[in-house]
C-alpha cells in the first residue's frame, strides 16, 4: 500500500486593491494527490508489494487451502495486561475470519468482565456451568459446555463475573497454572483453532492461558502508553517459556485502533516495527464505529457488515497468520 501522502492545503485570497479583473480571476487549482489513507491500511491485496502501514513491503497472503480434516488445535493466547486494546474485538473476529475459510474455531472467554461472550449473543450470566466451573470443579464434561454461534465453524466456551474468584480458589492447588491446560484437552481434537480471550491482567488466570497455549497474539493500541506494558508482558511470556512452557511463541504484534491521519499512531506504529521487527503483523486494524456496533448487535464484522473494510481486515490478518504458520 502506498505511504501516506500529505495534500497541499490552498488558501484562498484575501480581496486587494488590485483591479477588477485581477481581483475576481480564479485562483489557481492546489494539485492534490488522493490520500490511500483514507482507506483502512494493510486490506487492500492490490497494495501487495508497495509499502504498508508499518513501513514494510506489504506481502501477498494467499486464500488458505482447505483442509481434509479437523485438529489437532493450535492454542493462542490473546494477550495483553492493558486493556481497552482490542483483545476481545480481535478474539471474536479473527476468529470469525479463520472459520470463513474453513477452520473449525473454538473462542475461550477468560476474562470475568464476560464481554465475548456478550459480543457472540450469549446469555452467559443465565448459565450455571461456565469455564469457572470447569477450572474449579472436577467432573463436568466440556463438551456440554460449548455453546454454538450463529456464524458456521464458530464456538465459544463463556465466562461470566464467576470467573473472579478462580485465582483465590486455584491458589492453593497442585499444579495451579495448568488447570485450563487439562480443561482443554479433551477438545483439542475437535477445532482447528482455538482462541483465548485474556483479561486484561497478568495474574494466575492468564498464565494459565499461557502455559496452555501454543503462541500468543498481543493487540496494541496505537497508543503511546500501550507501549510501555509490552516489554512487561513479553517477559512474562519469557518466563512461562523458560518455566512451564517451552513451546509457547509470539505469533505476532498487532497494531490495532490505528488512525493513519494522525502523525501519532503513525509514530506508535514505527516504533514497534523498529524494536520487534518481524514480529509485528503487516496486518493492522483500524479505528472504526463498525466493531462496537456489530458487539452491540453481537455479531462479527465479517457477518455484521461482510464489504466493511474492518472486516477486510481480520480476514487479511488470518490469510497472514495462516501463512506465518500460527494457524492450521
Amino acid at each position: 500500500m502506498d505511504p501516506e501522502v500529505t495534500t497541499t492545503q490552498f488558501q484562498p485570497s484575501l480581496p486587494s486593491e488590485t483591479s477588477p479583473h485581477e481581483a475576481t480571476a480564479p485562483a489557481p487549482r492546489a494539485t492534490q494527490t488522493p490520500r490511500t489513507s483514507d482507506r483502512l491500511p494493510g486490506t487492500e491485496t492490490a497494495g501487495s508489494g508497495q509499502l504498508g502501514p508499518t513501513g514494510r513491503p506489504l506481502p501477498s497472503f494467499p486464500e488458505p487451502a482447505p483442509l481434509n480434516g479437523h485438529g489437532p488445535a493450535r492454542i493462542i493466547a490473546m494477550c495483553n495486561q492493558k486493556g481497552g486494546v482490542g483483545k476481545t474485538t480481535t478474539t471474536i473476529n479473527l476468529g470469525a475470519a479463520l472459520a470463513e475459510v474453513g477452520r473449525k474455531v473454538l473462542l475461550v472467554d477468560f476474562d470475568p468482565q464476560g464481554a465475548l461472550s456478550v459480543g457472540l449473543g450469549v446469555r452467559a450470566n443465565e448459565l450455571d456451568v461456565t469455564i469457572y466451573t470447569l477450572l474449579v470443579e472436577r467432573g463436568h464434561d466440556v463438551h456440554d459446555v460449548v455453546q454454538h454461534t450463529n456464524t458456521p465453524n464458530l464456538d465459544v466456551i463463556p465466562a461470566n463475573i464467576d470467573l473472579s474468584a478462580a485465582e483465590v480458589q486455584l491458589v492453593g492447588e497442585v499444579a495451579r497454572e495448568q488447570i485450563l491446560a487439562r480443561v482443554l484437552r479433551p477438545l483439542v481434537d475437535d477445532y482447528d483453532v482455538i482462541l483465548i480471550d485474556c483479561q486484561p491482567s497478568l495474574g494466575l488466570l492468564t498464565v494459565n492461558a499461557l502455559t496452555a497455549a501454543h503462541g500468543v497474539v498481543i493487540p496494541l493500541e496505537c497508543e503511546y502508553f500501550a507501549m510501555r506494558g509490552v516489554a512487561l508482558l513479553i517477559d512474562t511470556i519469557n518466563k512461562i517459556t523458560d518455566r512451564l512452557n517451552p513451546r509457547l511463541q509470539i505469533d505476532g504484534i498487532l497494531a490495532t485502533m490505528y488512525d493513519s491521519r494522525t502523525n501519532h499512531s503513525r509514530e506508535v506504529v514505527a516504533s514497534v516495527v523498529e524494536h520487534f521487527s518481524d514480529q509485528v503483523f503487516h496486518t493492522v486494524i483500524s479505528r472504526t464505529v463498525k466493531f462496537p456496533d456489530a458487539s452491540l448487535a453481537a455479531e462479527p464484522i465479517t457477518t455484521f457488515d461482510s464489504a466493511h473494510s474492518g472486516a477486510a481486515a481480520y480476514r487479511q490478518l488470518a490469510r497472514e497468520l495462516i501463512a506465518r504458520g500460527g494457524a492450521a
